[in-house]
Formats: structure tokens, C-alpha cells, sequence
């Protein structure tokens, strides 16, 4: 058997960390190859059209791009833009028999906040709240395609005992409760610190407090951004970039062994015309955990457990609210929060710790096409036509062990119900059909995540999230394993999770010496 080609680096994996870390290896001279499975780059950052015969490009699974680092974007010179979102939130309740709600962003925030509350106390506690987790942001951001630094280093860096305390040492819950009265905002403070992760507020793990603070130090602001043209074209952009620095990329070519000494590897293979093996100095796994120690012939680690419901909607227009002060375009133009006071994030975390479906499941939506109509075709965007992403939380993969398909259903069917409570109109009246008369709405539980995209226990971030700063088993990166020449550059390394490059970045910087 001849010898096989020699790479300088395989990347296992052509989602967007490993195309990251691709662009970088070959613009620094290297021999890149990557191998992806499926028949386009992108994993889970991808844009697609869901519903027969309608054109409508929709981000189907990750959906926003507020933890990519413009180094990542300038470095690689990527053709890529995204756009701010113009309404931070939108949170509807009732309150004293009216339909009510807090809208933040814009003008109108503090007035918005005198309406529910009654008073100022709220809204000067939010921009303190606030102002300290933006000073966080500034200091911690930065680091995140720096080396790992310590733990007394990054609190040094922070330079603030109380922010320090309230979100890397005790539990977030804490915090929201020291700081804010109103059931609704303590709520609406609350979402970021569950969103894809299953934990009470004070959980004494402090999960969500390592989920909450990926939230909020997005580009060292904070922001939530868009991705203009959808989540597809960050990862059409990215393969460019590989491709144009002489990366070799291999779609339909599925990773099986991974054989190393530390010094040299192998790659197994499988093509659709048969198997075959690559040599490679260093092998880049961007892939979960589970999938890098199935690779190596090792024992996986049990995986962490998914907890979200993801809904994609395309809709003949928006529906109208309940509460007539607020335009649905504002409402649905940034984060469209349901069910998700303080208490009933509680009740919904208790029925599911239980085993049981949420009686009132938590949710939120946000409407891509208002910030970006380019993914709608001509025709649907003259004609008024909009997406909704609706991201449900407190929905572990246990809840659907038994039969996924009807507890998907069942669940749909509540979450929707919530959402309805606050609408002038059924949301369902509201939805497109596609080219055979079906309505244009998907869901997809963790265990529909788990078959689709591989992705271990239907968790989005491969694995619970870790505080960015080094411990005994992180190595230099945040990206090593036990072998020298094999690194994990997917959302399971250290600071990964959700679509940054961070991973790939850091990966592609470990093997790069740098």
C-alpha cells in the first residue's frame, strides 16, 4: 500500500471553528486539509430553506454571531458583515388586568420602565447592573484569543471585588435578587444565564453563571448581533477564506480513527468511493468531546444534557399584541421574552428537574428579517412576509427519552399557547404555508440536535460551559488534550461554545506555537 499524503494539519470537521482554524494554519504557510462529513461546511452555523418551495434562507440552528471577535473577522479578511439589533427586548405581561410590558432599547427604556414598575428604583438598579457587566465585558473579551490566563490573573484584570463575587463566585441568583425587586426584570436578567443550559439560579455549580457571563460580554459590549444574509453566509465566507489561503476542503468525507504517537498521525477516512488514509503532523478535532475520544479508541465521558427547543417560523405577516402601546416590529425586533418572570423560570426549572414538560414552558423570539430582510426572497419581502426563531429553555433531552416525537409535539403546542396569551391573534393564523399546503413551522428537541448534528445529549455547547481562565487539566489554550499533536478546536474547548471562531482561533494559534 503506497504511503499516504502527508498534511501538516487534518482538521476533523468543517464547521465554522474548523474553518477558522483552517484559514489561519494556511495563511501561515501551512498544508491544511479538512474533512467534514456532510455535504456543505458549516455544522450547525448554516443557512437553509426548511419549508418546500419557499424562499426563505433561515439560520436553522445557531442564529447569532455576538461572541465573533473582530480579530477573528480583520485577520482573515472575511467578506462578512452583521447589523445591530435596533430593540434590545420585549417582555409582555399583565399587570393589574392590562396587558402591559417592558420594552428595553431605543428612547424609550427608562419610560418603559416607570410604566411597569411605578418608579425609577428599577431602571437606575438595571444601568448599574448593567454598567458593571459592560466594565466585565471590556476586560474579559479580549481575552478570549489571548492564552488562558489564571484565575487570580483574570480577576486582577477585572479589577472589581463586587462583579468579581457576584458573577464568578456566587450564584447568579444572588445577584438578580440583591439588585432588582420587580418579578418581571429580575426575570428578564435571569434568561441569559439559561439560555442552552439547564440550571436553577442558584445552582451551587454555578452553571449559570459561566452561561450568563458568554451572554453578556459579547464583543466586549454586550450586543446581540445579526449576521447579514444569515448564519450561512459567516460560514460561506469562512470556507472562502480557508480555500483562498490553500486550505484543501473535503465535504462527504467522514472522519473515522484517529491514530497519533504524539509526533505523527494518521486519519482514517471515509469517501464516497471508499476509505483512505491522510498523515498529518497535528490533527484539529472540531468536533464535541465524545466524538475526539471516539476518534482516539478511548472511553467517551457521559455527555452533558441538552435543554432547548428551537422553532423556526416563516410568517404571512406579524401577529398583534395584546398590548396596544408597543408596534409589533419593536416587540419582535429584538428578544421577544415568554413566560420567563423570575418565578415562572423557577416553576418551569422544578416541573422539568420532576421529569415533566413545563406547564408554562419559557421562551423567546426574536424576527431575523426585520434586521436582515435579505434572507427573504424579493417576492416574500414585498409582500410583508417575516421569520420568527423561537429558543425555548428548561427542556432537558430527558423529558423526550420516551417518545420524542410526542413530547416535541406536546411542547410545541404549550410554548405556542404562552406566546398566544400575549397576542391579539393565534400565532398559527399568522403562518405561512409552504408549496403543499403545510404550515412553515419546525421544532427540533436536543434529541432532534443530538441525530442531526451530532451533537452529544443534544447540547449546543458541546459540553457545560467553563469561566475562561486556566486550571490544572486546560493546558496554555483552553484546546489541548493528552496527546502533543491532537488539539479539540470545536465548541467543547475551553471558551468555546456558540458561534465565535474562538475555538479555531486558539487552536490554530496552539499549533502555530503561539
Amino acid at each position: 500500500m503506497p504511503a499516504p499524503d502527508t498534511y501538516d494539519a487534518v482538521i476533523v470537521g468543517g464547521g465554522h471553528n474548523g474553518l477558522v482554524a483552517a484559514a489561519y494554519l494556511a495563511r501561515a504557510g501551512q498544508s491544511v486539509l479538512v474533512l467534514e462529513r456532510l455535504g456543505t461546511t458549516g455544522g450547525a452555523a448554516v443557512s437553509t430553506r426548511p419549508f418546500d418551495g419557499i424562499d426563505a434562507r433561515l439560520s436553522r440552528y445557531s442564529y447569532l454571531v455576538s461572541l465573533l471577535p473582530q480579530k477573528i473577522v480583520r485577520d482573515l479578511g472575511l467578506d462578512f458583515a452583521v447589523r445591530k439589533r435596533t430593540v434590545s427586548s420585549y417582555t409582555p405581561t399583565v399587570r393589574g388586568g392590562r396587558a402591559t410590558g417592558l420594552l428595553v432599547g431605543g428612547d424609550t427604556t427608562r419610560e418603559s420602565f416607570a410604566a411597569l414598575t411605578g418608579g425609577e428604583r428599577e431602571y437606575a438598579a438595571w444601568q448599574r447592573f448593567y454598567g458593571m457587566t459592560q466594565q466585565v465585558a471590556e476586560r474579559v473579551f479580549p481575552t478570549l484569543t489571548e492564552p488562558l490566563p489564571s484565575r487570580d490573573a483574570l480577576r486582577d484584570r477585572i479589577g472589581d471585588p463586587d462583579a468579581w463575587r457576584m458573577l464568578f463566585e456566587e450564584p447568579i441568583g444572588v445577584a438578580v435578587e440583591e439588585n432588582f425587586a420587580d418579578d418581571l426584570v429580575r426575570g428578564v436578567v435571569l434568561t441569559d444565564a439559561l439560555i442552552g443550559t439547564f440550571a436553577d439560579a442558584h445552582d451551587p455549580s454555578l452553571l449559570q453563571n459561566r452561561c450568563f457571563l458568554y451572554h453578556v460580554i459579547g464583543g466586549g459590549t454586550g450586543d446581540w448581533d445579526v449576521p447579514v444574509g444569515g448564519m450561512g453566509a459567516l460560514t460561506d465566507a469562512l470556507a472562502q477564506a480557508a480555500r483562498a489561503a490553500g486550505a484543501e476542503i473535503r465535504v462527504r468525507h467522514e472522519a473515522t480513527r484517529v491514530e497519533t504517537d504524539g509526533t505523527r498521525a494518521e486519519v482514517t477516512f471515509r469517501s464516497p468511493d471508499g476509505e483512505h488514509r491522510v498523515a498529518a503532523r497535528r490533527v484539529l478535532v472540531n468536533a464535541s468531546p465524545q466524538a475526539l475520544a471516539a476518534l482516539l479508541g478511548d472511553e467517551p465521558q457521559a455527555p452533558a444534557e441538552g435543554a432547548q427547543l428551537k422553532v423556526n417560523m416563516l410568517l404571512r405577516r406579524l401577529p398583534r399584541l395584546r398590548d396596544r402601546s408597543v408596534d409589533p416590529r419593536e416587540a419582535f425586533a429584538g428578544t421577544f421574552h415568554i413566560a420567563e418572570g423570575y418565578g415562572q423560570l423557577a416553576d418551569a426549572y422544578r416541573d422539568a428537574a420532576a421529569g415533566r414538560l413545563p406547564a408554562a414552558p419559557p421562551s423567546e423570539i426574536y424576527c431575523h428579517s426585520l434586521t436582515d430582510p435579505s434572507i427573504l426572497g424579493p417576492e416574500l419581502a414585498a409582500r410583508g412576509y417575516q421569520t420568527l426563531t423561537l429558543f425555548g429553555l428548561h427542556t432537558p433531552a430527558r423529558l423526550f427519552a420516551a417518545d420524542n416525537e410526542a413530547a416535541r409535539a406536546a411542547l410545541l403546542r404549550a410554548t405556542l399557547a404562552e406566546l398566544d396569551a400575549h397576542l391579539d391573534e393565534p400565532i398559527t393564523d399568522c403562518l405561512a404555508v409552504d408549496g403543499n399546503g403545510e404550515p412553515c413551522i419546525e421544532a427540533k428537541t436536543p434529541l432532534d440536535l443530538e441525530r442531526d448534528l451530532r451533537l452529544p445529549g443534544g447540547h449546543i455547547f458541546h459540553r457545560d460551559l467553563a469561566f475562561p481562565y486556566a486550571t490544572e487539566s486546560t493546558g496554555r489554550w483552553g484546546v489541548e488534550t493528552a496527546h502533543a499533536n491532537v488539539l479539540l478546536c470545536g465548541a467543547g474547548a475551553v471558551r468555546g461554545g456558540g458561534v465565535s471562531g474562538v475555538p479555531g482561533h486558539n487552536a490554530a494559534m496552539a499549533a502555530l506555537g503561539r
